[in-house]
Order: C-alpha cells, then sequence, then structure tokens
C-alpha cells in the first residue's frame, strides 16, 4: 500500500534544492547589479555631500563626497571586497561631483544618477519588447547557463516581469528626481535618491527571486517532459491533436 505522506514528502524534498539554487541565482544577480552592501555605500556619499553643501556650499561638499568615496574604496580593497563595484562606485562619485562643478550648481551631482535610471529603464524596457528580457541574460551569465531558458515560454515570461519591474524602479526614480532637480529641491534629492535606492532595490531583488524559482521550475518540467504544450498553440503552431477519419 502506497503511503499518500511519502508523495508529498518527495515532493517537498525535490523543491528544497531549487528554492536553495534560486537564492543562490537571486543572490548572484543582485550581486552583478551593485549588491546591496554597494548600494548602501552609494549612499554614503550623499548622506555627506547634501548637508555640507548646504552648511559650507559647493566645493567643500565636492572635496567630502569624494573624500568618503575614497575611504569606502580602501575600507573594500581592505576587506578582499569585489574590486568591480569599488573602483565603480568611485568613478560614479567623481563623475557625479564633476558634473555638479561643471554646473555650478549642488543639484548637479544627482544629473549622472537621474538621467542613468532613464537609459536602464530604456534598456530593460527594450530587452522585453524584443523578447529578450535582461534578467534572464544576467542570470544565465551569474550562473554559467545557457539560453536554453529562451525556449521555454514559461521562463520568458516569468524574466519579462523581472525586468519591467526593474524598468519600472528605475523609471520612478527618473520621474521622481528630474521633478525635484527641475524644482531645485537638493535636499529632496538627498532624500530621494536614498530612499529609492536599497529599498527598492530590495524589492525589485525579491521580485527576482520569485521570477527565477519560476522559471528553474519550468525548465525543470520542460527537461522532464519536453513535449508538453505550455501554452494553447499560437495561429502559427500547428495544432498536436491528431484528427481520424
Amino acid at each position: 500500500m502506497t503511503d499518500p505522506d511519502k508523495g508529498i514528502d518527495d515532493a517537498n524534498a525535490a523543491d528544497e534544492p531549487d528554492q536553495h539554487e534560486s537564492k543562490l541565482s537571486a543572490q548572484a544577480v543582485l550581486e552583478q547589479m551593485g549588491g546591496i552592501s554597494g548600494l548602501i555605500y552609494s549612499s554614503l556619499p550623499v548622506l555627506v555631500f547634501v548637508p555640507v553643501s548646504s552648511l559650507f556650499g559647493l566645493m567643500p561638499a565636492i572635496y567630502a563626497a569624494l573624500g568618503v568615496a575614497t575611504l569606502i574604496l580602501v575600507w573594500r580593497l581592505i576587506r578582499h571586497e569585489s574590486l568591480q563595484p569599488a573602483v565603480s562606485g568611485f568613478f560614479a562619485v567623481g563623475v557625479s561631483a564633476l558634473v555638479a562643478y561643471v554646473v555650478g550648481e549642488s543639484k548637479g551631482y544627482f544629473l549622472l544618477g537621474i538621467w542613468s535610471s532613464l537609459v536602464y529603464a530604456g534598456l530593460f524596457t527594450l530587452s522585453v519588447v524584443i523578447r529578450r528580457p535582461l534578467v534572464g541574460y544576467v542570470w544565465g551569465w551569474a550562473n554559467g547557463r545557457d539560453r536554453a531558458w529562451r525556449r521555454v515560454r514559461r521562463a520568458v515570461l516569468a524574466f519579462d516581469v523581472a525586468t519591467l519591474f526593474w524598468a519600472g524602479v528605475f523609471a520612478a526614480r527618473f520621474i521622481v528626481q528630474n521633478h525635484l532637480y527641475d524644482e531645485d529641491q537638493t535636499g529632496l534629492l538627498g532624500v530621494a535618491r536614498i530612499a529609492m535606492g536599497w529599498p527598492l532595490t530590495a524589492v525589485a531583488a525579491l521580485v527576482t527571486y520569485f521570477a527565477i524559482r519560476t522559471a528553474q521550475r519550468a525548465l525543470r518540467e520542460h527537461a522532464e517532459d519536453p513535449d508538453a504544450p505550455e501554452s494553447a498553440p499560437s495561429p502559427q503552431e500547428p495544432s498536436r491533436a491528431t484528427h481520424t477519419d
């Protein structure tokens, strides 16, 4: 006689590796996008720049932000953390400070982030339109996977959703911060940069985690039964049903 609980236990046991791999995969994708620690580090120069600018002016604020960025770079090197995020973070602060100097206003410090958000929103949206969701490609690259997921509709759809969510995050950052820039609200720009930084990224990472779980489950089911239809056949696809005379 078959034990009904055994089937449930086997299903749970089979799902545990999938959950574990999903967590690792989502973490890998997030790390490729800077990681939570990188986002927190990127907030520190802003936390210094805004009050120093209000109290002492633009140039002291630029020096202060560059000083904090240098300390963060040295700290990450001492801790033997990934060099690429450390260097790119320092470079971003340097470019932001240069833009502020050229513009001659403290709010210029935020221009790089504002327009970068617009570019990212456009790229992520475009990748979905052309059926090449960026989250899927980042996931595949970060985990040494091939592009087999592109042949599984449910996997592509899951990565579409995650990619569009990231696009929405970047679009929201651009809309809000560009409005504050036009209104000369430098202090609120700093608040918006931090508030719409790692908190929104954490939510997007959670969405990415569930998208990866869905995609992995779809890939596993497709591998077990490649001939199983994933959706109703489109008008361009012949039906698999057989007809008898």
